[in-house]
């Protein structure tokens, strides 16, 4: 998603403190799962929460922020691409603007059993709201998140996993601290997103602000999971609409291209 129109509702970086929005793709920037269910400890455990401790406006003052993320390599994540910007809205490639904190294998906000690293360089895909984020040092002990070659079919259904609010409220203190989960059912594709509604444990389940940039993945069992595409907006939460998410199948190839690039 290159640099995108409107928001519809608040996720991630570009849900800001009230209502200050990040103008980008076609869906709204998402937000945490409502009406989803908790994680237990130890599964999917490649699922990331980024930490914007401190953003800098362009009229100096400062915010704090998040969004999440799924884990594609030992030292790279996919997440959406407005939870990178200049402070202004506009996405960015190389260096964060600000600091950004990546956690994976722990299934609270609280815990301290993850691994932390910092965020240090940006890939922008051109023609969807999807960013690679390169980290400071690999991730040992996670395996990553495999990306599918292929699209779901309509009616298939897919799990995401975030770490965004409970509600539409884009304030960091309606997180739960356990990460959130739920299943949706695929209605539609186009050429570069995945259209889906939400379909256990209830239709409402949505994606909050917050959970922008979190995976939605196939489950073949044996933990054989496939991310078949990464959140980037939809209405205000909770709904029974449809979300936008950013196809993984025709990002693949850059995704490769750049990870084994470094």
């Amino acid at each position: 998603m290159g640099v995108i129109p409107v928001f519809r509702r608040l996720r991630g970086a570009a849900a800001l403190a009230a209502v200050t929005a990040l103008t980008l793709l076609p869906g709204v920037p998402a937000q945490a799962v409502a009406n989803g269910e908790d994680v237990p400890d130890g599964r999917y455990r490649f699922s990331v929460s980024l930490s914007m401790p401190e953003i800098t406006r362009p009229n100096g003052t400062t915010y704090a922020s998040a969004c999440s993320a799924a884990l594609i390599s030992t030292q790279w994540i996919i997440s959406a691409g407005h939870c990178f910007h200049d402070g202004a809205r506009n996405r960015i490639n190389g260096a964060p603007h600000y600091p950004v904190i990546a956690t994976a294998g722990q299934a609270t906000l609280s815990g301290t059993g993850g691994v932390r690293r910092e965020v240090v360089e940006v890939v922008q895909a051109d023609d969807t709201d999807v960013a690679l984020a390169k980290l400071a040092e690999p991730v040992p002990g996670i395996r990553p998140l495999r990306i599918s070659a292929t699209a779901p079919a309509e009616g298939d259904v897919v799990r995401l996993v975030g770490w965004g609010s409970a509600d539409s409220t884009a304030d960091l203190a309606h997180r739960p601290d356990r990460m959130q989960t739920g299943r949706f059912t695929v209605t539609r594709h186009d050429e570069h997103h995945l259209y889906v509604t939400g379909h256990l444990p209830q239709r409402s389940v949505s994606a909050c602000p917050y959970d922008s940039g979190a995976p939605l993945f196939t489950e073949r069992g044996h933990g054989r999971f496939e991310l078949v595409a990464t959140e980037v907006g939809g209405p205000a939460c909770p709904h029974e609409s449809e979300e936008t998410t950013a196809r993984a199948d025709v990002l693949r190839r850059w995704v490769h291209q750049h990870i084994h690039r470094w």
